[in-house]
């Protein structure tokens, strides 16, 4: 049943665990481009004390990060591919020995780097204030 429920959660973009169809990092960037903000999650373990926080905070704001585009992506460096290590280091910049959060917007660039857990309010500051964001609200 927990199984079930992380799988939905995870294909929601609510809970981004290790999913049993998992894409790699360029794939899953690839396909969320122009249609989502991902938020990678990227810890040495699960147990990661950083990691820990982050979802905590993260939490009590689903709606909040549904109401814009955002999918939340876990990366434990102890589970990744050496294409997605290497993708990891190279293309993002990440190193794989701590805690890092980033959010990538949907035109695929890095808008919002940090090594510790990010407040909600500061992560949805930074959304808001992106044209393309600005225009979502503008919609009806």
């Amino acid at each position: 049943m927990l199984l079930r429920i992380s799988v939905v959660l995870c294909c929601l973009g609510l809970l981004a665990t290790t999913c049993p169809a998992q894409t790699s990092l360029a794939a899953l960037l690839k396909a969320s481009k122009w249609q989502k903000r991902v938020l990678l999650l990227c810890a040495p373990t699960a147990d990661d004390a950083n990691l820990r926080r982050q979802q905590q905070l993260l939490g009590p704001v689903g709606a909040d990060m549904n109401s814009r585009d955002l999918l939340v992506r876990e990366v434990l460096f102890d589970h990744l591919s050496d294409p997605d290590r290497r993708y990891l280091r190279e293309q993002l910049g990440v190193k794989t020995t701590g805690f890092t959060v980033l959010l990538i917007g949907k035109d695929g660039g890095v808008k919002q780097r940090a090594g510790t857990p990010l407040p909600p309010a500061r992560l949805f500051t930074t959304i808001d204030a992106m044209p393309m964001r600005r225009q979502e609200m503008r919609r009806p």
